[in-house]
């Protein structure tokens, strides 16, 4: 047994140094946590010496192993004596005494068999101190345990089974070695790993006892795997017993029925640990015995706002509001109801749901009692005793749901913007004060995101709204010039329709004006620009505006100077368009016998200039600085006031600029700024 002794006492070390790092780090300088900090580190000590010991015996291994152990059991009881101190006002502290003639008798014991020895007598010393180190240490566990009021028995009690497991060990194994007047091999070898199987329960102590200054904390998720794990591997053993006893007893069909019976375990094993119901009973039954909370809050709420902070997994925010909400309280799923903008609730969305028809107003009875209790409503509990929720009236359809179970309701604000309706759940749950209360702040937070994702949904319609509107007014404004070019025309048709000049003219201008109306409806249905972005020759574009506009007065000047070459990139038909605005605007405001001029100039190799100048009726400086950019803002009767907003708005949008110079009664000068094309040589 001296290889299982080793490897049984390596591991006690191991867990034991583990153990005493987490309080290490865990610890905050409360009197309690640095005695049990104390007592683990010797505990760690002796069981590395013990396994040394085992595996290679040396007489000063073997001494140091008692000496440690002396040791180490005046440390446990120095931490039984500390966590006692409340029970001591006003009475001799006889615990401390106790303990402390246990351990001088040990130590007496030790230095007697080390001078003398004792391999002759009947009764051995130092058997007889270790066991009564183990009766004492029961005696302090059970009056530590009795001392301590019911009501907070709590969190002291794993400690207190702890330690009386380990002492009822050490009892059995003294008394058995006392009796006999040997030591049993098999339970000494056991020893270290029996003692180190104690730990967890201490650790849930620690956790539940604030007063022993430690930060230590318990993963709900490990005790619910590792509690799970252990279940598995018990049941692996029963099933591998099981099998054994129909191989060994089967005769020729017993290695077949073996073979048979561990395949169908693992299958229901298998199923068993992929069964929904199946954890969230043991969630349940691990969260009401071994946590003074039910929920560990700092995981649920990280978990409920990750499902809502990020839609995965392929759900919507409406999925993940249903998923979040129904695994605090282990339902398989439900359906969420928000109102639109008529104050109607339909269905949004579903999870593992079936699709209903049914819409339920805001100002239904039903709604209204929602929106004004703001009550979670237990549809088990109101069918028991309905007068507890006395007012409520469910509608038909929630009425015939046989599986609805919790209807929450989502409350942004002092507005209800609709509610979920779990599911029942996967194994009977109790909903209490805790339960209740986390469900209210969990329906705030979801509220909170559902109302937002809502605003973001009206927000983009009425952007595309706004955005088709913008258009359509860009598009009616072009319209208007174009109406305003065929108005001109069939005015001077009466008195030059027999001019062949005229005639050819008109029909280059019907041409044109159906090519751009076409144009504008081809945007307005496509709600895109008509052609991409290419590269323009300057010159020609403004040939083609001074071309468009003539017949009008008073006649534009076109100066090109000593440009015989200006590419810019653009879109042709809205440049086009924009500058032809500006142009027809200088001669919206001249009279007939006024001047009106357009001129290109390049004033390096990176830009190009267009000056639009005339001499007409002006603006105000204060128009121009409040008003002259800003849509529907016009001097003009017939104007709509979004030509200049276009303008601007497109030259800023190719890397342009634009600058109005006006003077009341003198004139204005428009001067559009264009970046140059950049061909590769």
């Amino acid at each position: 047994m001296a290889e299982v002794a080793t490897w049984s006492h390596g591991l006690a070390a191991l867990a034991y140094l583990l153990f005493g790092l987490y309080i290490f780090f865990a610890w905050r300088g409360g009197l309690p946590g640095g005695v049990l900090l104390g007592a683990v580190a010797i505990s760690s000590l002796w069981a590395a010496v013990s396994a040394a010991n085992a595996h290679e015996p040396r007489a000063w291994l073997g001494l140091g192993a008692v000496v440690l152990d002396i040791a180490r059991s005046g440390a446990w009881y120095a931490f039984i004596i500390v966590l006692s101190r409340p029970l001591w006002a006003g009475r001799l502290r006889w615990p401390a005494v106790l303990a402390g003639l246990v351990v001088l008798f040990q130590i007496g014991a030790l230095v007697f068999e080390a001078l003398f020895g004792s391999e002759g007598l009947p009764l051995r010393p130092l058997l007889a101190a270790w066991l009564a180190n183990a009766i004492v240490g029961l005696v302090l566990v059970e009056q530590l345990y009795r001392g301590v009021p019911a009501n907070s028995r709590w969190g002291i009690k794993p400690a207190c089974l702890a330690l009386a497991a380990g002492y009822t060990f050490e009892l059995y194994f003294f008394a058995d070695a006392f009796l006999f007047s040997r030591i049993d091999e098999d339970v000494w070898a056991v020893r270290g790993i029996a003692h180190s199987l104690l730990i967890p329960l201490i650790a849930l102590s620690g956790n539940r006892s604030p007063s022993w200054t430690l930060r230590m904390s318990v993963s709900r998720e490990i005790v619910f795997h590792s509690t799970a794990l252990a279940g598995a591997g018990l049941y692996l053993l029963v099933i591998a017993g099981a099998a054994y006893y129909v191989r060994y007893f089967g005769g020729d069909w017993g290695r077949a029925l073996q073979m048979t019976l561990l395949f169908a375990g693992l299958v229901l094993l298998g199923a068993l640990l992929f069964s929904g119901g199946l954890r969230a009973k043991l969630r349940v039954l691990i969260s009401k015995h071994l946590f003074s909370y039910r929920y560990d809050y700092r995981n649920e709420w990280l978990r409920f706002t990750q499902a809502l902070s990020s839609a995965d997994r392929g759900l919507d925010l409406g999925q993940s509001v249903i998923r979040a909400l129904s695994d605090l309280v282990e339902s398989p799923g439900g359906a969420l109801w928000l109102a639109d903008a008529y104050g109607s609730c339909a269905m949004h969305s579903r999870l593992n749901h079936p699709q209903l028809p049914a819409v339920e107003s805001l100002q239904s009875p039903f709604c209204r009692f929602l929106d004004e209790r703001g009550w979670i409503l237990n549809l088990e509990e109101f069918r028991l005793h309905p007068a507890r929720y006395e007012g409520l009236v469910l509608p038909e359809w929630l009425a015939a749901l046989d599986d609805a179970w919790l209807v929450i309701p989502l409350k942004t604000g002092e507005r209800l913007i609709g509610f979920v309706v779990l599911s029942s759940p996967r194994t009977p749950f109790e909903i209490d004060w805790e339960v209740l209360d986390l469900l209210k702040t969990a329906q705030r937070q979801a509220a909170g995101y559902l109302d937002r994702m809502l605003a973001a949904e009206a927000l983009l319609e009425a952007r595309k709204f706004d955005s088709f509107n913008r258009m359509s007014a860009f598009v009616v404004h072009d319209l208007k010039n174009l109406v305003a070019q065929l108005s001109l025309m069939l005015k001077n048709a009466e008195r030059h329709r027999d001019n062949p000049e005229f005639q050819q003219d008109m029909l280059e201008t019907v041409a044109h004006v159906e090519s751009r109306m076409r144009g504008l409806m081809t945007q307005l249905q496509e709600k895109r620009s008509i052609d991409p972005p290419r590269v323009v020759d300057l010159l020609a574009l403004l040939r083609a505006v001074r071309d468009h506009k003539r017949g009008l007065r008073p006649d534009i000047d076109l100066r090109l100077g000593e440009v015989v070459s200006c590419e810019v990139t653009a879109h042709p038909e809205r440049l086009e368009r924009i500058i032809g605005h500006v142009v027809q605007n200088a001669l919206d405001a001249t009279g007939e016998d006024g001047n009106v001029s357009l001129t290109l100039a390049v004033p390096n190799a990176q830009r190009a200039r267009v000056v639009v100048e005339d001499n007409g009726c002006g603006m105000s400086p204060e128009f121009i600085l409040e008003r002259l950019s800003r849509p529907f803002q016009t001097t003009k009767a017939s104007g709509m006031g979004i030509g200049v907003f276009e303008t601007r708005q497109y030259l800023e949008e190719i890397g342009g600029t634009l600058r109005y110079d006006s003077e009341v009664g003198v004139g204005t000068r428009v001067t559009i700024e264009l970046p140059m094309s950049r061909r590769d040589p």
